[in-house]
């Protein structure tokens, strides 16, 4: 009998002791035995500490206004599996990847597969099926060992580089943009998002041939007003409406999106830009809600420097009222890190457990763990939900309540701020 998609889900989390195993050779082995070929006509990686998730929605928008047929591999998802497998502007539907999951099944033999190398099978299969003219795949965890990088991409992004996930990539920007800039091929461009990308990751360009398109040296952004911006490289420009995505960063990697797609050498109409740029949308990055009067901004940032962006985006975007913070984060997180760049914007907070696993974090130890920092004294809650709620019935109209700190903490808001469904008459 054929498992459901969540029965899938299910064993697929058990299938593997560890959940993240870095290597290529279980997963190569077996896309071979699977035949896997090309998952499109062109391919796009992208990589980063932070804005992988955005410049993929941003090159998928221009890619499918421009009439290419697109997909995208993204993780991890908010609030269904389906979300990390789009096939031409929608979700993968469960059928799809239960095919997926049966066709990666009868290939594993007794090899055992991460949760994420398992998906990312399964969403290359039903890319190489669905013709495509373009694949974006986001990588999971740095670069040069993670399972997207089975794809010889025909351009390779590097968003940002800054200090997370020490425990696999290393502990400074150099070791940290050596495994991210894995993911560039020899002779095929290399776009960088940074201004001033690590020496390892430049390094690593040069000695394979890549030529490095980097962020305000080959191509640049500036903002015009209130409703424009110009992006621009030698003998181009085109002036373009702002992202709808909120932060500050968005420019940056709405900019580096079109720097991709230009490398691609494919023709790309300036309208097709600009529908893009405008119509890009992906959930919780600054996600806006109401709630009688109080603005709710959900975000998923998660590391030092996600939260220097959000503070930077607080203080150009100010409240009549307070700005009161619901934070809850994972266990292997520099939580004061994050703390630090928004303690001058917060004005209380309001602090939660997460009960996700191995790298979750009760409240008992997140509250330990805070202690030195600004957020020390902010009111303890076992849950997300609660924490928000508590936040909520302390607010009143012209504050703003700010949901941050995991991509499980923004699930958990959004969740909990979906309207009730509607009662039968």
């Amino acid at each position: 009998m054929s498992r459901t998609l969540p029965q899938w889900l299910d064993y697929i989390e058990r299938l593997h002791p560890k959940t993240v195993e870095l290597g290529l050779e279980r997963v190569r082995a077996v896309a071979q035995r699977m035949g896997l070929g090309r998952p499109a006509r062109k391919v796009v990686t992208v990589a980063g500490t932070n804005g992988k998730g955005s410049t993929v929605a941003f090159i998928e928008a221009i890619a499918r206004a421009a009439g290419w047929r697109t997909g995208a591999y993204t993780s991890p998802h908010l609030l269904a599996y389906n979300e990390r497998v789009r096939i031409d502007g929608r979700d993968a539907g469960d059928e799809a990847l239960v095919a997926g999951f049966e066709a990666v099944e009868a290939s594993r033999g007794d090899t055992a597969l991460t949760y994420f190398e398992y998906g990312t099978l399964c969403a290359l299969w039903l890319f190489e099926r669905a013709r495509l003219d373009l694949a974006v795949l986001e990588v999971g965890l740095g670069g040069r060992l993670d399972a997207v990088n089975l794809v010889d991409a025909d351009v390779a992004v590097i968003t940002t580089v800054d200090i997370d996930h020490v425990d696999w990539l290393g502990s400074d920007r150099d070791a940290i943009g050596r495994e991210k800039a894995g993911i560039a091929r020899a002779w095929t461009p290399l776009v960088l998002g940074d201004d001033d990308p690590p020496a390892s990751v430049l390094r690593h360009a040069y000695a394979i041939g890549a030529p490095a398109v980097r962020a305000n040296c080959d191509f640049f952004f500036e903002r015009l007003g209130d409703d424009a911006w110009r992006w621009r490289e030698i003998n181009r420009t085109y002036e373009l409406p702002l992202p709808r995505l909120a932060a500050p960063s968005q420019l940056r990697n709405a900019a580096t999106a079109i720097a991709a797609l230009r490398a691609l050498g494919e023709p790309l109409p300036a309208a097709a830009i600009a529908e893009g740029v405008a119509d890009a949308r992906l959930p919780g990055r600054l996600q806006r809600c109401e709630r009688d009067g109080i603005e709710v901004m959900v975000d998923v940032g998660h590391n030092p420097q996600a939260a220097r962006e959000l503070a930077r985006w607080l203080g150009d975007a100010p409240v009549r009222g307070r700005t009161l913070a619901v934070f809850a984060a994972l266990g292997d997180k520099d939580l004061a890190g994050i703390v630090e760049p928004l303690a001058p914007r917060i004005d209380a907070w309001y602090l939660a457990g997460l009960d996700v696993g191995a790298r979750g974090l009760p409240i008992d130890g997140f509250g330990a763990r805070l202690a030195g920092t600004a957020a020390a004294g902010g009111r303890p809650h076992a849950t997300v939900e609660q924490a928000l709620a508590d936040a909520l019935a302390d607010a009143v109209r012209g504050d703003r309540v700010l949901v941050f700190g995991s991509f499980h903490t923004a699930a958990a808001a959004l969740q909990a701020l979906q309207p009730p469904p509607a009662g039968r008459g």
